[in-house]
Formats: structure tokens, sequence, C-alpha cells
């Protein structure tokens, strides 16, 4: 019996302090319309072995996603999907790989530009929020004591309040046991190079706003849409910061949109 090729590769990052762990609603899903699906665990995240203290910027921690670009062939395209801080990584695999992506998804995610540095973006969002917002989560020094970088660990207040809003309480339990201090890598950021028009900039790009999002607020989303235009919005209406939780069905649908339009 022969075997029906994939029609669709999709590739995932996740947000800061989890892993690939938070796709596994979605990727079911996926799977069962007919295409592949790979949730990709950041170094240090998930069950990545690395520990953060040897992860000193945003290439290291974005090194597992550019292996997997690197191994796709030649004559096949991705679809690579960003969620939060993850848009980042996904950014820095648009810049290195832009042949291996037809479309670039930023779920309710950080999106940098090719104008600015790529800590503009991440600098506006951490200038425009509260400290009180971050309620208990606790920010840490790691690596280097003599170039320390500066980490956060979610607590479960912040998770519950901020994070997880929106999602029944087994994934709020699952975000508990299961989340990893991680980072946003400012330090490197502030010294890295630019995104390029030809690298980052030529994947066509699509972002999808979470309208009940806490953590990136929907006004924030809209910004980054505004700084740097995609060719096309989407919205999750009743989505918190963790749409794969509260609204998986409707980013299996979003993502299957996106897929048959610009795959």
């Amino acid at each position: 019996m022969e075997v029906s090729k994939p029609k669709n590769h999709f590739v995932l990052t996740h947000g800061a302090c989890h892993g690939a762990w938070v796709w596994y609603k979605v990727k079911p899903r996926i799977e069962a319309a007919g295409h592949r699906f790979t949730a990709v665990n950041l170094a240090a995240c998930g069950v990545n072995t690395k520990q953060l203290d040897e992860v000193r910027s945003l290439y290291d921690y974005t090194l597992p996603l550019l292996e997997v670009l690197a191994s796709i062939p030649e004559n096949e395209k991705v679809i690579l999907v960003g969620h939060s801080g993850g848009g980042m990584s996904a950014a820095l695999g648009m810049e290195k790989y832009p042949e291996k992506i037809s479309v670039a998804v930023f779920l309710n995610a950080i999106m940098p530009d090719a104008t600015h540095g790529p800590s503009y973006v991440l600098d506006q969002y951490t200038a425009g929020t509260p400290p009180d917002a971050w309620k208990d989560t606790q920010f840490l020094t790691f690596g280097d004591p003599k170039e320390p970088l500066i980490g956060l660990a979610v607590g479960p207040k912040f998770l519950k309040s901020t994070l997880y809003h929106l999602c029944c309480d087994e994934d709020y339990t699952l975000g508990t046991l299961l989340v990893r201090p991680g980072s946003l890598f400012m330090e490197d950021l502030h010294k890295a190079d630019k995104f390029t028009d030809a690298g980052f900039g030529s994947v066509t790009r699509v972002y999808v706003v979470c309208d009940e999002d806490k953590t990136i607020p929907v006004e924030f989303q809209r910004w980054m849409i505004e700084n740097n235009p995609v060719k096309e919005v989407k919205e999750i209406k009743g989505a918190d910061h963790m749409p794969m939780f509260s609204k998986q069905d409707e980013v299996c649908k979003c993502l299957l949109e996106i897929a048959e339009k610009y795959n």
C-alpha cells in the first residue's frame, strides 16, 4: 500500500520558559489532517538537555531550530510558526534560511523588524510593562559572573493570572510541572546585527492576533504589525496568551488556512 506524502510541513517554536510540549493538543490534529508537524525544543527548554548557563545568545538558544531548517531538502519548504518570545527564534531562522520557508506565522509572538536593532521591539515591550505585571516571576542572573545574563523563572501566580488565564486547570497544572527558567537574551540582542531585508524581510509573514492576551496585549501586537507590516493579519477571538491550549481548534483552523493559501 502506497503511503501518501504529507501535504505540508509545519515547524514550530515556543515561548520563553516553555518547550515543544505546548503543542500537544495541536500536533495530533494537524497530523490527522495529513500534514507533518515538527515542534522544536529550543536550547535549555523542554526536554533539551542543555542548561541555561550554557546558552549565551539568541543564536545558541535557536540552534535546535536552525538544525531542523538546515535539514530540510532543497526542493521543500516549511511553514514556520513562532509563538510568544519564540518569534525571535523564528526571525533568526528566517534570516539564516529564507529559502527553506514558504510563510512565517507569528502567533501572538514578538515580531522584530529589519529597520532597527534586533532588541528594539523587546525594548519597547519591556519599557511598557510595569514591574508589578510580572507578579511572582523571579529574575535571575546566569552564565559567566563577569558578563552575566538576565533570566526569568515564571511563578504560578503569573502563569495562572497572565499566561494561562483562559486555560483549563489541567493545562495550568501541566505548565507548573514543565516550565523551566528562560531568558530573552537582551544583552546579546543589544549587540547583535540587524535582521536584513534579504533574509528575514524576504519571507512572507502572517500575524495571528489573540485578543485576550494579557502577556503581549492586543495593543502591542497591533503596534508590532504597524511597525513591520505583514502580508495578512488573522485574529483568534477569545484566546489568551496560550491559544494552543485555550483555543486549539481555532489555532489548527488558522494554521491550515495559512498553509492552503501560502504554501
